[in-house]
């Protein structure tokens, strides 16, 4: 049975495009999201406006040519904290400073910023967290498609967000 399950994780990581020791990745230390700090992060605030933020954000990677990363959920979802919490482990951290610009943003309870997605060619947002590549050249989606893989973030690994998080800085 545990044979089958983990059998049953890998097909499911494939699928959503992990590659283990991704290329470029940084290699993290914490081997299990129950290392992670506590209390988890809370990044959606409500109050923002986010569309200021995701324009403010692209034009900041379009200066510095690297991807935006759009993340979208609630400080309501499990999910999204834990992924903002292995986004915000120091070795993380730095990364993803050096390779994307990082927006997050809130959707309530499905009835916030909604549009955003939209303009980026996701039509429907069905879960979250839902994580965006932009291109910063072309402000089209690069991640199209396997933008919910990282919405079961309480089942993966750190090292596999972050190798997930590498395949999309190369152009």
């Amino acid at each position: 049975m545990l044979k089958r399950a983990l059998l049953g994780l890998f097909s499911m990581l494939a699928l959503a495009g992990f590659a283990p020791g991704g290329e470029g990745a940084p290699q993290l230390t914490i081997a299990s999201i129950a290392q992670l700090p506590r209390p988890l992060p809370l990044p959606y605030h409500e109050g923002r406006d986010a569309s200021a933020d995701v324009d403010a954000a692209l034009q900041r990677a379009r200066a510095a040519n690297k991807p935006l990363m759009i993340e979208f959920g609630g400080n309501w979802c499990a999910d999204c904290r834990i992924l903002a919490g292995v986004l915000a482990l120091p070795q993380m951290r730095g990364w993803m400073a050096r390779n994307y610009e990082v927006v997050h943003v809130d959707v309530g309870q499905f009835d916030r910023n909604l549009d955003i997605p939209a303009r980026f060619g996701l039509a429907r947002l069905r879960a979250v967290p839902a994580v965006l590549i932009i291109d910063p050249a072309t402000g089209r989606m690069r991640n199209s498609g396997r933008e919910l893989a990282l919405a079961d973030a309480r089942i993966l690994r750190p090292q596999a967000i972050a190798d997930w998080m590498a395949q999309w800085t190369t152009n």
